[in-house]
C-alpha cells in the first residue's frame, strides 16, 4: 500500500472524492459573476448612462483578469496552498459584487466587478482545475469536467432568484446580498482543500483509461511547454472556441431583448431567465459528459464532435432566435456544444505535458479564455453596432467553431502522436 493511499484513508478530507466535491462547491460559488452578468446590463446601462459596447468591457475585464493572470494565480496556489488562496479568491469575488453595488461611474465598475472579480474568480478556477488533474490521473477528463461543471452549473441556482431580486429590490441590493452569499460559500469550501502527495497513486493503483489517454512519461516545466508548438495550437483552438461561447454568454440578454423574446412566456416563465437557467444545466452537464467520452474515445475525436455541434447550434439559434420556445432550447444546445472546452483542454494539456506543473501550465493556456472574452464581448457588440445586425457575428463564430473541429482531428492529432512517440 502506498503512502499516498494510507494518507488518504487517514483523514476524510484527503479522500479525493471529497476534494472533488469541495472543488465543485467552490466553483459553483464563483459562476454567477460571469453567467448572470447579462441580467445586470440593462439596469447598469440605465444607471451609468453607457452604451452596450462600453459596458461589456466590464465583462471582458472580468474574463481577462480571470485568465491572463492565471499563470501567476496558479503559482500563488502552488506556493501558498489551495486552502488559503481559494479562500482569498472567494473573498475577492464576493467582495467585488458588494463594492459594485455602490459605484456611480463606469471606471469604478471596471475596477470592482471586472478587476477584483476577475482576479478572485481566476484564483479559484485555475486552482481547482490544477488540483483535480493531480487527484485524478486515471479519470482526468471526467474529474476536470465535474469541477468545471460546478462553474458552468452554479448559476442554475441563482439565475431566477437574482433576476427576481433585481426586479423587486433593484440591482444594487441584489449585488450586495448575493456577493455575501457567494463569498461565504467559497471561503467555507476552501477550508478542506489540500494538494495531493507528490506522485499520488489512486486507491488500488488505478491506471489511465485505455484509449484517452496517451500520457506523457514525464512532466514538462512551463518554460519547456512554451517552446512546444502543441501548446500554441491548443491556445489558438481554445481562443476560437471561447469566442463562440462568450459571444452568447455576454450578449444573450441584449439580443433576446432586441428580437423581442426576453419577456415572452415559455411554460409560464419569461424566456430570458428560463434560457439562462437551462443553459446553466447544459453548460454544466456537457463538461463531465464530454470529459468522460474523451477518456474513452480520445481527446481529439471528442473535440471534433463537440465543436461541430457548437457550429451547427449557433447557426440554428440565429435562424429561430425570434421564437421564444426555440430560443430557450437552442441557447441550451449552444452551451452544451461549448462548455466542454473546460474539460477537454485542461485534460489534453496535462496528458501532453504531465501533472507536476499542471496548474501553472493550464494557467498559460487559460489565457485563451481572455482572448475569447474580447472577441466575443465588446468586439462582437462593436461588429453588431457597425453592421446593424447580428448576422455577421453569428456566421463568424460558427466558422470559428467548424475550423477548430477540423484542427482537432488533423493537426492536433498528428502533432500529439509525434510528441508521444518522441517522449
Amino acid at each position: 500500500m502506498t503512502v499516498a493511499v494510507q494518507t488518504e484513508r487517514t483523514a476524510w478530507f484527503l479522500n479525493r472524492w471529497i476534494q472533488l466535491i469541495l472543488g465543485v462547491i467552490a466553483m459553483m460559488a464563483i459562476s454567477s459573476p460571469q453567467y448572470v452578468w447579462t441580467l445586470f446590463t440593462g439596469p447598469l446601462n440605465q444607471k451609468l448612462g453607457t452604451t452596450l459596447a462600453e459596458l461589456q468591457w466590464t465583462f471582458s475585464l472580468l474574463i481577462i483578469l480571470q485568465t491572463w493572470l492565471s499563470p501567476f494565480q496558479a503559482y500563488l496556489v502552488d506556493r501558498f496552498g489551495p486552502r488559503l488562496l481559494i479562500a482569498v479568491g472567494a473573498l475577492l469575488s464576493g467582495g467585488s459584487w458588494v463594492i459594485s453595488a455602490y459605484v456611480d461611474n463606469l471606471w469604478a465598475l471596471y475596477v470592482s466587478y471586472g478587476v477584483l472579480g476577475g482576479f478572485g474568480t481566476g484564483i479559484i478556477y485555475v486552482g481547482i482545475v490544477g488540483l483535480m488533474v493531480r487527484w485524478f490521473p486515471d479519470r482526468r477528463g471526467l474529474a476536470t469536467g465535474l469541477a468545471a461543471a460546478g462553474y458552468g452549473f452554479g448559476a442554475f441556482f441563482t439565475s431566477f432568484p437574482i433576476d427576481s431580486m433585481i426586479k423587486s429590490s433593484g440591482y444594487a441590493h441584489t449585488l450586495v446580498v448575493w456577493g455575501i452569499i457567494q463569498g461565504v460559500i467559497g471561503i467555507a469550501a476552501a477550508q478542506g482543500l489540500r494538494t495531493p502527495p507528490e506522485n499520488y497513486v489512486p486507491p488500488g493503483g488505478a491506471s489511465v483509461a485505455p484509449i484517452a489517454a496517451q500520457q506523457s512519461k514525464r512532466s514538462y516545466a512551463p518554460r519547456e511547454m512554451l517552446k512546444n508548438p502543441i501548446f500554441y495550437l491548443l491556445f489558438v483552438m481554445m481562443s476560437m472556441m471561447s469566442t463562440s461561447g462568450l459571444m452568447v454568454t455576454s450578449n444573450v440578454g441584449p439580443f433576446a431583448r432586441e428580437f423581442g423574446v426576453a419577456n415572452m412566456l415559455v411554460f409560464g416563465m419569461a424566456a430570458l431567465p428560463l434560457s439562462l437557467t437551462l443553459s446553466r444545466v447544459t453548460n454544466g452537464l456537457t463538461r463531465p459528459f464530454f470529459g468522460w467520452v474523451s477518456d474513452h474515445i480520445g481527446r481529439e475525436a471528442t473535440m471534433a464532435l463537440a465543436f461541430a455541434l457548437e457550429a451547427v447550434a449557433i447557426l440554428v439559434l440565429f435562424k429561430f432566435i425570434d421564437q421564444p420556445a426555440l430560443f430557450v432550447v437552442l441557447t441550451g444546445l449552444v452551451f452544451f456544444g461549448w462548455g466542454e472546452i473546460f474539460s477537454l483542454f485542461p485534460s489534453t494539456l496535462t496528458d501532453t505535458f504531465g501533472p507536476k506543473y499542471a496548474a501553472t501550465n493550464y494557467g498559460f493556456l487559460y489565457i485563451a479564455q481572455g482572448v475569447g472574452s474580447i472577441l466575443g464581448g465588446p468586439a462582437a457588440a462593436f461588429l453588431k453596432q457597425t453592421t446593424g445586425s447580428w448576422t455577421a457575428v453569428f456566421i463568424l463564430v460558427a466558422v470559428l467553431d467548424a475550423v477548430t473541429a477540423l484542427l482537432a482531428i488533423t493537426m492536433l492529432r498528428g502533432m500529439r502522436r509525434r510528441h508521444f512517440a518522441r517522449d
